[in-house]
């Protein structure tokens, strides 16, 4: 690993908190049947050997609202006296057609300014660019007033944000997942790094922004195949759950709940085959 960048900080607690991008969705564990990984806790892994005592938490669960992100999830990672919050929600939020993105962002401000007050610093994400995406490119609008309402938080409270939407590579599929909604192992890989960037380290791998070699685009009867598959195994469900106001995470807890020491993995840093 590369030494830190000038002024990049050693943190020593952190604490994430977060809907399923933060839970990890998409990243299993191969250790823990029905766990995930994902970019924070490989963030956590990059960040553990630039402090001599190092701990991580992760209250992130699927499904979340922003209410959620920022009341309960908040309070408790608080209660821990993180260095470090990384802060991620309001995507299920925006998902709503009557998303209120102003009062969305006012909630957002409100939480980092609470755990900036406690001598915390603070990581938030914007959303990824969804042009293409089915259901959620919908959003694009809103998701770019919310991303504006960010950078906006960002320079007046003096937070960290890891800008998705800049990243390139995203705009390939082979870095998501079949539900079109989750990244894939090497999704997370890249976020993690890019988060690290985004701290002011120097991530080892020069070539972790760099897209995948191009591939020939799928035939028309592949894509109505692949789009009536999605449609059946994760659309409708998806609007089935909406409809009877139930969250794929209802009966989901917290995976990391108390601070942890982290354990050096390769998997943080190892390119993964999408």
């Amino acid at each position: 690993m590369r030494p830190a960048s000038p002024g990049a900080r050693a943190w020593t607690r952190y604490v994430a908190v977060g809907d399923s991008f933060t839970e990890g969705m998409s990243d299993p564990d191969p250790t823990t049947p029905g766990a995930y990984v994902g970019w924070a806790d490989r963030l956590a892994t990059l960040l553990a050997p630039h402090a001599e005592e190092f701990s991580y938490a992760n209250l992130a669960v699927r499904g979340r609202k922003l209410a959620d992100v920022a009341g309960p999830q908040l309070d408790a990672a608080l209660e821990l006296d993180p260095d470090l919050v990384s802060i991620v929600g309001g995507g299920n939020d925006l998902l709503r057609p009557r998303a209120d993105v102003d009062t969305l962002a006012a909630r957002l401000e409100t939480a980092v300014a609470r755990a900036r007050a406690t001598g915390a610093d603070v990581l938030m994400a914007t959303p990824t660019d969804p042009a293409g995406a089915p259901i959620i490119g919908r959003t694009r609008g809103r998701v770019g007033v919310y991303i504006a309402h960010i950078w906006t938080i960002a320079e007046q409270h003096g937070a960290f944000v890891l800008n998705q939407w800049a990243c390139d590579f995203l705009k390939d599929w082979r870095m998501w997942a079949q539900d079109r909604i989750h990244m894939t192992p090497e999704g997370h890989r890249r976020i993690a790094l890019a988060a690290y960037a985004a701290l002011g380290h120097d991530p080892a791998d020069a070539d972790w922004h760099v897209p995948l070699p191009a591939q020939a685009p799928p035939g028309a009867l592949e894509t109505i195949r692949d789009n009536a598959q999605w449609a059946r195994d994760y659309g409708a469900p998806w609007v089935q759950r909406r409809l009877q106001g139930r969250s794929s995470g209802d009966t989901v807890s917290a995976k990391r709940p108390g601070l942890l020491p982290v354990e050096h993995d390769d998997r943080t840093t190892r390119r993964s085959t999408p």
